[in-house]
């Protein structure tokens, strides 16, 4: 059997497929839609939407096997994904690289596959449309346009799923984002016994902003706002705009003093762009900080709680002073 080979560009793939967080998450009639249509078309019957990360390939849409994932050694996608075409094996009995291969040898017994690559934003690879037969059989150069066709599908479903949890606006997650992403981040770091901490932050006389000068100034404020956000935010820490002017940042593997260094910098960000403010106005804001304890916190909704209320604690000794 020989074990897929990885592309150079492996490790920022990876990066990106984790951050669409699709990874380990509900099944979705969006993607098992495509697949049924997949297996009906090409009369076969096992079809999925297979993601390669690190270590394994993972199911986001399974139709016809019972498992959820396999090893990436052991993977027709980890192949699949080197290319930019139709990766097909008409019989894997007469192919070296596949004869004894333990899927081929055992259940489920693969003697055909077709995968089509799925890419995402710059050509990244996340895994594959792909087809599995247990017989042999020919794959015309028809089929294969028709397979490249369900998976740019796929694709477009992706897409529309990240469109779905981003703010157009700010370009950084929506609640619906950040709670998905939050939760998948908080539950990793309860499991790993590592520190998790969240900001809530909110922008003082907002409103005064979109009154005095306009919406378009006050989308402007939001879009600066999350940018130097973005800015002081690590790689691993996951920011949202929950509301009109709310925003939220967890931070897992910071403490008090990691978080108060974030914040600090940010602060000088915020003054950095006040200096620059040609209109009469300063952006403003209030935050909460609050680390996760789990003997005072079931989940992330406590955590967003306890900063929300920090933060209006913030937001009323500033009003009073």
């Amino acid at each position: 059997m020989q074990k897929p080979n990885k592309p150079a560009n492996d490790k920022s793939r990876v990066f990106t497929l984790r951050s669409l967080d699709l990874l380990d998450t509900n099944k979705e009639e969006r993607f098992d839609r495509l697949t049924r249509l997949a297996m009906r078309i090409f009369e076969v019957p096992i079809a999925l939407v297979s993601l390669v990360d690190e270590n394994r390939q993972w199911f986001k849409s399974c139709q016809g096997l019972s498992i959820s994932e396999t090893s990436r050694d052991v993977s027709f996608c980890g192949h699949a994904i080197l290319g930019d075409d139709a990766f097909v094996i008409q019989d894997t009995h007469q192919d070296p690289r596949f004869d004894d291969n333990p899927f081929v040898i055992n259940e489920p017994y693969i003697r055909f596959y077709a995968g089509y690559p799925i890419t995402y934003v710059e050509g990244t690879k996340l895994g594959t449309l792909c087809l599995i037969d247990h017989k042999p059989r020919h794959f015309s150069q028809r089929e294969k346009l028709i397979l490249k066709e369900l998976a740019e599908l796929v694709e477009h479903e992706i897409h529309a799923t990240q469109i779905a949890t981003m703010d157009e606006l700010t370009e950084i997650y929506n609640r619906r984002g950040f709670l998905s992403a939050a939760n998948q981040a908080l539950n990793l770091c309860r499991r790993e016994s590592v520190p998790v901490s969240l900001v809530f932050l909110d922008l003082n006389k907002f409103k005064q902003v979109n009154d005095n000068f306009g919406h378009e100034e006050g989308d402007n404020v939001l879009k600066q706002f999350a940018e130097n956000l973005k800015q002081v935010s690590r790689q691993t820490d996951i920011l949202g705009r929950i509301g009109g002017d709310e925003f939220v940042l967890l931070l897992p593997n910071a403490l008090d003093a990691e978080v108060e260094k974030i914040l600090l910098r940010f602060a000088d960000l915020i003054e950095e762009v006040n200096q620059a403010l040609t209109l009469d106005y300063r952006i403003a804001y209030s935050y909460g900080s609050v680390t996760f304890d789990p003997e005072k916190h079931q989940g992330l909704e406590d955590l967003l709680v306890a900063g929300d209320q920090l933060m209006y604690q913030r937001k009323r000794k500033t009003q009073s002073s």
